[in-house]
């Protein structure tokens, strides 16, 4: 009888409580972390027959879109940055690509990725009626949809380093967009592990942006071709306009 009105142990109940919050905190970690595994790895296996990893590989693309990063960290030549104007140049001085959609963050008049690429090309000799500015790809899936929706080219090139070049590709392949991707170095000095690790979390923000929440780029508008496109889309005009 005295088990019948004995008061529970509070002491007791706090700690499991407690072990039940940690089991399922733990349980809650493995299959994030077994989550966020298996998605970074579908983004890689899935862009490989569409990643060339050698210029030589290339035959011809009438446009090539390069994936916008700060040009310094600091006072510091942003490797990321380099490589893929680099790499602009030296596809354009070898009759590789024929026109650059240059597409990038512009927060403020003194942080501009898509003029400072503009001026680094004209620099190099690209002429400038071969350069279109992207102004609003803020992020790499307003990159690549803005391509085909605004600047109406669906088989194009991209610039970027590799693990870049495979989420890029996620999204171009999930949107059916024709699309590769030349996969540049990054930088020699560190192994860049920082940057890998943000792009594990990435991949898991596209996943969530695609498949779940449905994201579509934060601006659109009228179309404006480039390249050969356009030049077809100003023969339809006139066509039209001359009633043919």
């Amino acid at each position: 009888m005295r088990n019948i009105f004995r008061k529970p142990n509070p002491t007791k109940s706090f700690v499991y409580r407690c072990y039940i919050a940690v089991k399922y905190l733990f349980a809650l970690l493995v299959v994030t972390a077994a989550s966020l595994t298996v998605i970074d790895a579908w983004v890689t296996v899935q862009a490989h027959r569409q990643i060339i990893k050698s210029e030589q590989e290339i035959e011809n693309f009438d446009v090539a879109v390069v994936l916008g990063t700060s040009k310094y960290l600091g006072r510091t030549l942003n490797d990321y940055y380099k490589h893929r104007i680099d790499a602009a140049i030296s596809l354009y001085q070898n009759g590789k690509v024929d026109n650059f959609l240059l597409s990038g963050d512009n927060a403020h008049r003194s942080y501009n990725e898509p003029w400072t690429m503009k001026r680094d090309l004209m620099r190099a000799d690209v002429p400038e009626n071969q350069i279109f500015l992207d102004y609003a790809g803020f992020r790499t899936l307003d990159s690549v949809l803005r391509a085909k929706l605004i600047f109406d080219t669906d088989n194009f090139l991209i610039i970027s380093q590799k693990f870049h070049c495979e989420r890029a590709l996620f999204i171009a392949n999930y949107h059916g967009i024709n699309a590769q991707c030349l996969a540049v170095p990054g930088p020699t000095n560190h192994s860049g592990y920082k940057v890998r690790t943000r792009e594990i979390f990435a991949r898991a923000k596209a996943f969530l942006d695609l498949y779940i929440i449905g994201t579509e780029p934060k601006f659109l508008g009228p179309k404006e071709p480039i390249g050969r496109n356009a030049i077809a889309s100003q023969n339809e005009s006139e066509n039209e306009y001359s009633g043919k």
